[in-house]
């Protein structure tokens, strides 16, 4: 995952992540922004939520969990390795911990607490801030290895893969809605409970959303994804992708749908109403020259194939006049006898007599004295 200035500016969820009765599954890491409030339990590999975050479920960490100062857990903690909890934190359940627990003052744990390593009672550091003094002391000593080491241990992925589910400072996620004011991404194949209400809104491919997508800006909708409810946006374009179903209606300035997208409501567009074909996806319409492209082609096509013929029909025609002087000699012989009866000359015959008069014969008939008057 890429770094960013503010790690927590969208609302994200990973491909695979579901809503589990009352629990948000997911593969990886769950990170929850300040001030935020998370009406179900939680389920992923580490668990860290900021202050006064409100969790109504049960934490499920198979690695650690940190909850900051003042945050609030409806049920029980279960931490598969290190737990650390701030100060005025409210557990409702028990606190099961693995490994080591580094605990706060003035921490309620109404059920109470077990943990197989060290219990430190003290206002744990944030991680952040441990990590940045222990790599700077690291520095300083000219321990460059070890803090290589620390820093490639605290980055690696430990066998989980994806990334993480981030929610933004002061958001809300229940059954529902997901209400946040920046922008959200669903990843492929999740399944969700509740309306999303974001900036801008991307959901990918194969997911199904048992609710509407609401943003002010551009929405987005990958292929085969199912929407169980309205798909609306204030000033921005509704995308929706192929095989997509969209149970509710669609609403936008600009809508640009797939062909082979089902709606099974009204849609309505303020400015330009888009059909997208199974060439171009779900992104933006078909460029009128790539369109034009294999019609030139069939065009040029056609007209080699006219040449073609035409030529083939042109060297015919040559062929039969061609053909016309090498038939029999005699239809030569009558046709120039034909035209010399008419004439003062006699043709040869084919035997070599002569029977063309000669000059002196043309003089001696009297034609020299008629030029000679």
């Amino acid at each position: 995952m890429p770094l960013r200035s503010d790690l927590l500016d969208e609302l994200q969820i990973p491909d695979g992540t579901t809503v589990e009765e009352h629990d948000l599954v997911t593969g990886g890491d769950v990170i929850v922004g300040g001030q935020s409030t998370v009406e179900f339990g939680v389920r992923g590999h580490n668990v860290i939520a900021g202050e006064r975050v409100h969790f109504g479920g049960d934490i499920e960490a198979e690695g650690d969990c940190r909850l900051d100062m003042w945050s609030d857990v409806a049920g029980n903690v279960l931490v598969g390795e290190n737990a650390y909890i701030g100060e005025r934190v409210h557990v409702g359940g028990q606190l099961m911990v693995s490994g080591d627990l580094d605990i706060g003052d003035d921490v309620d744990i109404e059920e109470g607490f077990e943990a197989n390593g060290w219990i430190v009672i003290r206002n744990p550091m944030p991680t952040i801030v441990f990590l940045f003094v222990y790599l700077s002391h690291l520095l300083r000593l000219g321990e460059e290895e070890a803090a290589d080491e620390v820093v490639s241990e605290v980055l690696s992925e430990d066998g989980v893969e994806g990334d993480p589910v981030l929610i933004p400072r002061n958001g809300s996620v229940s059954d529902d809605a997901w209400r946040v004011s920046t922008p959200a991404t669903v990843g492929d194949d999740c399944r969700l409970h509740g309306n999303i209400r974001a900036e801008r809104l991307a959901v990918g491919e194969d997911t199904v959303v048992f609710g509407s997508l609401r943003a002010k800006s551009d929405v987005h909708v990958g292929a085969g994804t199912e929407i169980k409810g309205d798909v609306t946006t204030r000033d921005g374009t509704v995308s929706v992708g192929p095989d997509v179903t969209v149970w509710g209606d669609i609403s936008a300035t600009d809508v640009q749908l797939h062909e082979d997208a089902t709606v099974e409501g009204s849609i309505r567009a303020r400015g330009e109403m888009t059909m997208l074909q199974s060439d171009s996806g779900t992104g933006a319409p078909e460029d009128e020259s790539a369109t034009d492209g294999p019609a030139e082609e069939a065009a040029d096509d056609d007209a080699e194939k006219t040449g073609d013929a035409d030529e083939e029909s042109a060297d015919g025609a040559d062929d039969e006049r061609v053909t016309v002087p090498e038939e029999d000699d005699d239809a030569e012989t009558e046709r120039v006898t034909a035209e010399d009866s008419e004439g003062e000359r006699v043709t040869a015959p084919e035997d070599g007599s002569d029977s063309v008069d000669s000059d002196d014969d043309y003089r001696e008939n009297g034609h020299e004295a008629g030029l000679a008057e």
